[in-house]
């Protein structure tokens, strides 16, 4: 992706607070974007496994979605949710996870986006989202 792709996303990544709580970052590589949510103590929602609150993990995989449409649409408003549907595979255990999103279909006002998060191997997922999002205008 072009300096100005990389820009967009870093935007994103500063504008949103709660992006900036969980600590999440991205790494760009070509054309694809991979969303990175280094492990912290203040996610575990279950601290007997230990494992990560599901909250924090449906957030990372919105924010995903969200950060990857802030590149390729190149808006610099934050896009709106519409609806979003979480599948929670696996727990997430105290460790680094990464995600990626999929935009599967983008009109003029609705991109429908699907987002796999995973920690140490991307063939065994721990969660996935599918995603309605309102497209700003700038």
């Amino acid at each position: 992706m072009s300096d100005e792709a990389a820009r967009q996303l870093e935007d994103f990544l500063q504008r949103v607070p709660y992006v900036r709580f969980l600590g999440m970052h991205a790494e760009l590589s070509g054309d694809e974007m991979t969303a990175v949510l280094p492990f912290a103590p203040h996610l575990v929602g279950n601290t007997m496994i230990p494992a990560l609150h599901g909250g924090v993990i449906g957030a990372f995989l919105e924010a995903t979605a969200l950060a990857q449409l802030s590149v390729t649409q190149g808006s610099a408003k934050v896009h709106k949710t519409i609806d979003v549907t979480i599948e929670y595979l696996r727990p997430g255990r105290a460790m680094t996870t990464y995600a990626r999103a999929a935009l599967r279909k983008v009109g003029r006002r609705i991109a429908n986006v699907h987002v796999e998060a995973w920690q140490e191997a991307r063939d065994t997922p721990i969660a996935f989202l599918r995603g309605h999002f309102l497209l700003s205008s700038n």
